[in-house]
């Protein structure tokens, strides 16, 4: 998921490690920062796949800062990886669904999506805790079918 998130954060324009480090977060939902040794190592990857270049420009105060671009075959990618997103891994989705703006036509997956959570049921709970905490998920459910079903409309 790593990956997709800074394919899809380039696909909004260039954008330096640390940008990026603070970014993330914000698409993936999670409270901290993603760890240097988890981003680096994916920025390395991408690199050397071609799907997206560095350059060094003058920093501000400091050192020069690498700029990442992304290549058109990194959007290719991006396109790729968006359109086979597995619909029913809910943080793949969620993630996904920040970038599904760059794909020609999601309907198609926005239609997977919509019958992933139609034939889905959230199952009873009797300890006071995973009731609220049912009472949320269904409501977050509520929220995203209303909104897939207008989509698809």
């Amino acid at each position: 998921m790593v990956e997709l998130v800074i394919l899809g954060l380039l696909a909004a324009g260039p954008a330096h490690g640390y940008e990026l480090r603070l970014r993330i977060p914000q698409i993936t939902g999670h409270g901290r920062p993603v760890a240097d040794g988890t981003l680096y190592p994916a920025i390395k990857r991408l690199t050397a796949a071609g799907l997206v270049t560095r350059q060094a420009r003058p920093g501000r105060v400091a050192a020069p800062r690498q700029v990442l671009t992304l290549t058109p075959a990194g959007h290719l990618e991006l396109v790729r990886r968006l359109a086979s997103v597995d619909v029913a891994d809910d943080p793949a989705w969620l993630t996904a669904l920040a970038f599904l703006a760059v794909l020609p036509n999601a309907g198609e997956l926005l239609r997977r999506r919509l019958a992933v959570l139609e034939s889905r049921g959230l199952p009873a709970a009797a300890d006071p805790y995973q009731q609220c905490r049912q009472a949320v998920l269904a409501a977050a459910r509520e929220a995203e079918l209303a909104w897939l079903r207008a989509r698809v409309a």
